[in-house]
């Protein structure tokens, strides 16, 4: 899934309006966003780097910097289902709601992920094993139904952006909301000025 999609599905999860009677319910809310996109951070700071500090254009950015070993090395850390897991039972044995969020924002990311990747799936059982599963599906490739997964994915992330907009009333809340439903409609917005429908 697109990264704003994680987001979403993480708000609309684990995310809930602040009372005064729970003085941490905004951080859990942080945390259930930044769960949401922390497996992704590493993609989006390695690209950038790539992009804007050594040059590489995007092509070989997404078919050659990506397949490397170093790239891999990386996500099998960010994306691993262990280290995720130990960090959830980490916050719950602690009682830190807002570390056992954020790690159950990550979970969440990664069990949608590992079926919906193929070319570009990561190990996501490191350190246990370096296996990757490459899935039949696909949420972008066209010949692995992308096709079918992406509007899917778009109808989704607009049925739980109307639930988070019905869940959350102020304003700073569903300014997000809009952002984050922006940020997942762009690239296929974009797409379609570009192929010219």
């Amino acid at each position: 899934m697109h990264t704003p999609a994680h987001m979403i599905f993480a708000a609309a999860a684990l995310a809930r309006p602040p009372r005064r009677a729970d003085p941490g319910g905004a951080l859990r809310n942080l945390a259930a966003l930044v769960g949401g996109f922390a497996p992704d951070l590493s993609l989006y700071v390695m690209v950038a780097w790539q992009r804007f500090a050594v040059g590489h254009d995007w092509r070989r950015i997404f078919e050659h910097d990506y397949r490397d070993a170093f790239w891999q090395g990386i996500f099998a850390i960010d994306n691993s289902i262990p280290l995720w897991s130990a960090l959830l039972i980490a916050g719950l044995a602690l009682e830190r709601r807002a570390l056992a969020v954020f790690a159950a924002a990550g979970l969440l990311h990664l069990a949608f992920d590992l079926p919906l990747h193929n070319s570009d799936a990561r190990p996501h059982f490191w350190p246990v094993s370096d296996w990757v599963f490459h899935s039949p599906v696909s949420y972008w490739e066209p010949s692995r139904f992308g096709w079918l997964v992406a509007p899917i994915e778009v109808a989704a992330c607009a049925a739980l952006s109307a639930l988070l907009w019905r869940r959350f009333r102020s304003a700073g809340a569903r300014a997000l909301i809009l952002a984050g439903m922006a940020a997942q409609a762009a690239p296929y917005v974009a797409f379609a000025a570009l192929s010219g429908g």
